[in-house]
C-alpha cells in the first residue's frame, strides 16, 4: 500500500533529517516509529501525507508515485487527500475553526460529503465532545484540543491513519479507547513514539530512526524492544550511573533506563 524506496529530506542548509529510509507497508497493517526527539518520525510522516517532498528516493501509495504535480489537484490528489491523514503532535496546528463543530465537520464538507453532519456527530459522540460542539476550540484544553483533531480526521473515515505522539494529551480513558480503537479499526496506522511501554499497544512491527533519520531496524516490535544496544544506538535507553548507599559503605554502577516521556508532560 506504502512503499518508500531510497528516501532522503533534508532542510536548507541542514544535515539530513531522514537519510536512506526504505519501508513497505501492507494494508490494515500497524507499524510503529519509534525514535529519539529530533530522529525524524514527524518529517517521515509528513511526507507519507504529502507535505513534504524527499530531494531523493521515491514514494509509491497504491502502486502509484506521490509526486508534487499529482498533488496539486484533481481526482488523484482528492482521493489521496481523503485516504491518508496525518494527526499533528501538537493539535494547535490543526485548528481553525470557529466551532468544534466546524473543525470536525471541515474535512467532509470540503470533500461535498452529503452526510457531514451525521459524521460530526458520530465522531464526536466517540470522543466525548459532544458537550463541546459550540466551543471555540482555542478555549479547550491540551487534551480536548487533541481529542477534537483526532474526530477531524476520522471523520473523513481515511484507509491511512499517520498519528504523531497521539496520546501525548490525552487522559488515560482517552488513550486506552484510541489503542482499542486503532487495534480493531482494520485500517492501515502508522504511529510514531518513544514511550516504550506505549509502544507495544500500537502494533507488533516497528521501524527504529537513529540520529539524522537513519533507520537502525525494520522487525517485530518485541525483539526490538529487549535489544538493548539498538535502543541505546537509536537513544531510546541511556545508561548512567546510581548510588547505592549501604551500611558500612557505598558503591556505584551503571543501569539502562528508558523513559515514558508523555506521562511526565
Amino acid at each position: 500500500m506504502i512503499e518508500l524506496a531510497g528516501i532522503r529530506y533534508a532542510w536548507p542548509e541542514s544535515p539530513p533529517v531522514l537519510d536512506g529510509v526504505s519501508l513497505t507497508v501492507r494494508e490494515g497493517e500497524k507499524l510503529v516509529l519509534l525514535g529519539a526527539n529530533g530522529s525524524g518520525k514527524s518529517t517521515l510522516l509528513k511526507l507519507m501525507n504529502g507535505l513534504v517532498q524527499p530531494q531523493s528516493g521515491a514514494y509509491r501509495y497504491g502502486g502509484e508515485d506521490v509526486t508534487p504535480a499529482r498533488l496539486r489537484g484533481g481526482e488523484w490528489a482528492r482521493r489521496f487527500r481523503s485516504e491518508v491523514v496525518l494527526l499533528f503532535q501538537h493539535p494547535e496546528a490543526m485548528l481553525f475553526n470557529p466551532t468544534v463543530r466546524d473543525e470536525i465537520a471541515y474535512g467532509p464538507r470540503q470533500l461535498g460529503l452529503a452526510d457531514a453532519e451525521a459524521r460530526t456527530a458520530r465522531w464526536a459522540a466517540a470522543l466525548g465532545l459532544l458537550p463541546l460542539l459550540d466551543k471555540a476550540p482555542f478555549a479547550l484544553s491540551g487534551g480536548q484540543k487533541q481529542k477534537v483533531a483526532l474526530a477531524a480526521i476520522l471523520a473523513l473515515e481515511p484507509r491511512v491513519l499517520l498519528l504523531d505522539e497521539p496520546v501525548s494529551s490525552l487522559d488515560p480513558r482517552a488513550s486506552g479507547w484510541l489503542v482499542d480503537f486503532l487495534l480493531d479499526c482494520g485500517k492501515t496506522v502508522i504511529v510514531s513514539t518513544h514511550n516504550l511501554s506505549m509502544a507495544t499497544e500500537l502494533g507488533e512491527r516497528c521501524l527504529v530512526l537513529g540520529e539524522g533519520g537513519r533507520p537502525l531496524y525494520d522487525g517485530p516490535l518485541q525483539e526490538a524492544l529487549h535489544d538493548r544496544a539498538l535502543l541505546e544506538s537509536a537513544n531510546l535507553v541511556h545508561r548512567h550511573r546510581h548510588r547505592h548507599d549501604g551500611d558500612t559503605h557505598a558503591y556505584m554502577h551503571a543501569h539502562t533506563h528508558s523513559h515514558d516521556w508523555e506521562s511526565s508532560r
